[in-house]
């Protein structure tokens, strides 16, 4: 395995791969939900290339970029038992030098849900994940539907920017009692890690009602509500039931949706989802779809 961290170092070294090439962009502090990308990609491609780079540009003022959770050389170990060919880590004085001015924007899809609370995040996601994209010229790019939103931009940006590549989505990675796995998770103590529970105990109620024929979405957003009203730590941020592709809140019944929430534990802020109406590719019951 080699690991680069300039630019030219990354085109010389991926000059000698073989295609196609599976990219897995991380910022690093490796989980098995990453993994699970990384096995998927190996599984797919001859040959597996990660990033691992903490975007600074995706982070708000009052937000945890010099507190997000480091270990390269513990990250690096796990790649490679994994069969990874190529890791790139480059730091942000090269991605972002003193002059750097340009910048990719994603309009409508990055309105709703996160993108509203959290202004410019997405012009970072989007920007960087441009430059990765550019530079590593990967022919499949693998990302995690944990993150539905940031998928969905960067699925709209490759194709309205004519990337030559394919976006794969993968299927969310649970904790056994249901949490969905998350760097930020490492934030949480005892008690709160207990609570974050929560989570997979509201997107399921809602998921099951469904199941039964309940479509109305401010009814499963109540039900979700409810669930998470539950339990004291949880200071809830929003509760969604959106189009899938649109990201639009869905008003009367539903056919297809993406049931989503951002709930903070503490300082720890979560996010988690389900899809309903929806087979992708690669689905499990595990997965948070029905």
């Amino acid at each position: 395995m080699k690991v680069v961290s300039t630019f030219e170092d990354l085109r010389h070294q991926r000059a000698e791969l073989p295609g196609p090439l599976g990219l897995v962009p991380t910022m690093g502090y490796l989980h098995a939900g990453h993994m699970s990308l990384v096995q998927a990609a190996c599984q797919a491609n001859a040959s597996v290339a990660v990033s691992i780079f903490v975007n600074p540009t995706q982070f708000g003022p009052q937000e945890d970029l010099g507190s997000y959770p480091r270990d390269l050389p513990r990250d690096l170990a796990l790649l490679e038992e994994a069969g990874v060919d190529l890791v790139w880590t480059p730091t942000p004085e090269s991605m972002y030098p003193a002059d750097y001015q340009t910048w990719v924007e994603v309009e409508y899809l990055t309105l709703p849900l996160e993108g509203a609370r959290r202004p410019g995040h997405f012009r970072g996601v989007a920007t960087v994940v441009a430059k990765l994209f550019n530079a590593v010229q990967p022919d499949r790019v693998y990302f995690g539907q944990k993150d539905a939103q940031q998928a969905a931009v960067i699925r709209r940006m490759a194709a309205d920017l004519n990337y030559p590549l394919e976006i794969v989505v993968c299927p969310i990675v649970r904790e056994p009692d249901g949490l969905a796995l998350s760097s930020r998770n490492s934030y949480l103590n005892l008690e709160e890690r207990q609570a974050a529970m929560v989570l997979y105990r509201a997107l399921g109620a809602a998921v099951e009602a469904y199941a039964r024929g309940v479509r109305g979405a401010s009814e499963l957003r109540s039900l979700m509500m409810s669930v998470l009203q539950q339990e004291p730590l949880a200071a809830v941020q929003y509760v969604s039931v959106a189009d899938p592709d649109s990201l639009v809140e869905i008003e009367g019944d539903v056919n297809r949706g993406l049931f989503s929430m951002a709930v903070y534990f503490g300082k720890t802020r979560l996010i988690d989802n389900m899809l309903v109406g929806v087979n992708p590719v690669g689905s499990s019951p595990q997965s948070g779809h029905i």
